[in-house]
């Protein structure tokens, strides 16, 4: 304990001072005041786009003081009032990194300290660094076609969640793990533009990422722990409307750091903006997933997600299913299906409240290892405290789950015998996070 508490001083001291250094470089006429909201920018936008220097203006505003999730959103994105070529220049580069620390206090005490089942945040009662990271990215445009990605990270989260329990390891995959996004991307002069992007990158399954401080939770669901965070081979993809994009995508597998066989899976995504509000994604992964390669034994995944988003309220829902013929005697057919109704409400800048129910479903024990219907509730109380570019996350959350079926459960207590370990159907977790971030940008 003395050396965590040592190593989490170290952490807020290193975060506090790169705050500090970056405020000191920050002009003294930033416009990145936090009191200028999207509202706002959005009536100087329509106000101003009579003058071409009143364009000007709102563009540079809009540049310097939205966060960059919101700058996808403003008016001044696309304002055809500023001429391109008085457009300022956007970020080229990125930068950034962050330190993921928590406490995951389970009520059950398991002396193996586990988490059953689980390929993050699977460590309780002790404190964990889950995840460290830092990136460099380069995002793609008209200007400039080329992109690229760099991230690396360490951490618990890093060590098993891109593993098979069923297939031996990718070589080198013990250093590969410790990469993120690592990927070069082109966008090519066709239509409203091509993306090409291979390497290591974001999987296009899931409506949770990797990486804690992006979801709305801290721990992640079943079907997240349960379906690649990244995908390693290539993709493209191609907006056909404002509404619609569709890409396609061929990998090395399911999982981007086993090594199942050499045949690869491929997929493909639609997303469609339905209204400002609400987008429909629809996604399939197929592929064998055996050492037996034989077409009749390739695994199938279908995800859907439909989310509705406003400016206080965010809520989604989503379900996949997925299937496969098992090369084992008999050749039975395995089957598992999952589905999650997250609902996020954010009271100011500061505080935001999630509450997510979810259940996972493994008939044949194939994505578990165990027959089981595992059904859970997230509840998430998250304080934000941004400075410049940097920001401390603090979450609060308490976790409820309970398995039911041959062979479920969860830890508890000491073990039966040696090997053999005590199981109860529900588990009560109650975490303490805090994720420090911090994300500049430069252009060389």
């Amino acid at each position: 304990m003395g050396k965590f508490r040592s190593g989490f001083l170290t952490v807020i001291a290193a975060w506090c001072c790169a705050a500090h250094a970056n405020a000191q470089a920050a002009p003294a006429a930033s416009l990145t005041s936090q009191s200028i909201s999207l509202r706002q920018i959005e009536e100087l936008c329509r106000a101003g786009a009579s003058s071409s220097n009143a364009a000007v203006l709102q563009a540079t505003v809009w540049q310097t003081a939205l966060q960059p999730e919101q700058r996808a959103g403003s008016p001044c994105a696309s304002d055809p009032q500023v001429p391109a070529d008085q457009q300022p220049p956007g970020p080229q580069w990125q930068y950034g990194g962050f330190l993921d620390a928590a406490y995951l206090l389970d009520f059950n005490h398991p002396s193996n300290h586990l988490f059953r089942s689980r390929g993050t945040t699977y460590k309780v009662d002790e404190p964990i660094l889950n995840m460290a990271d830092a990136y460099l990215r380069k995002t793609a445009t008209e200007s400039s076609r080329w992109g690229m990605e760099l991230t690396v990270q360490g951490g618990q989260d890093s060590t098993i969640f891109g593993f098979s329990a069923t297939a031996p390891n990718l070589p080198k995959s013990s250093w590969l793990r410790h990469l993120g996004p690592t990927d070069a991307s082109y966008l090519a002069p066709a239509g409203n533009g091509l993306t090409v992007q291979a390497g290591i990158f974001s999987s296009f399954i899931g409506y949770d990422s990797l990486y804690a401080k992006d979801n709305f939770n801290y721990t992640r669901p079943w079907g997240a722990d349960l379906t690649p965070y990244l995908m390693m081979g290539v993709n493209a993809s191609y907006p056909f409307t404002k509404k619609l994009t569709a890409a396609a995508f061929v990998v090395n597998g399911y999982w981007h750091l086993s090594d199942a066989n050499k045949v690869p899976s491929s997929g493909g995504q639609v997303a469609y903006k339905v209204t400002e509000h609400t987008t429909l994604k629809e996604t399939v992964l197929f592929g064998p997933r055996q050492s037996n390669t034989a077409f009749e034994f390739w695994g199938f995944v279908w995800d859907s997600i439909a989310e509705w988003k406003s400016e206080r309220f965010t809520t989604a829902f989503e379900y996949h299913v997925g299937t496969e013929k098992v090369a084992a005697a008999g050749t039975p057919r395995a089957l598992w299906m999952f589905a999650q109704l997250p609902a996020r409400w954010s009271f100011n800048k500061n505080w935001s409240a999630t509450v997510r129910p979810e259940v996972y479903w493994d008939r044949d024990g194939r994505m578990t290892g165990f027959p089981q219907t595992v059904k859970a509730n997230t509840t998430t109380l998250e304080y934000r405290l941004p400075y410049r570019q940097a920001s401390a996350i603090v979450r609060l959350e308490h976790r409820i789950d309970d398995s039911r079926g041959r062979g479920g459960g969860f830890f508890r207590g000491a073990a039966v015998a040696p090997g053999v370990d005590r199981l109860t159907p529900t588990q009560n977790l109650l975490i303490l996070a805090v994720i420090l971030t911090f994300d500049s940008h430069f252009q060389p």
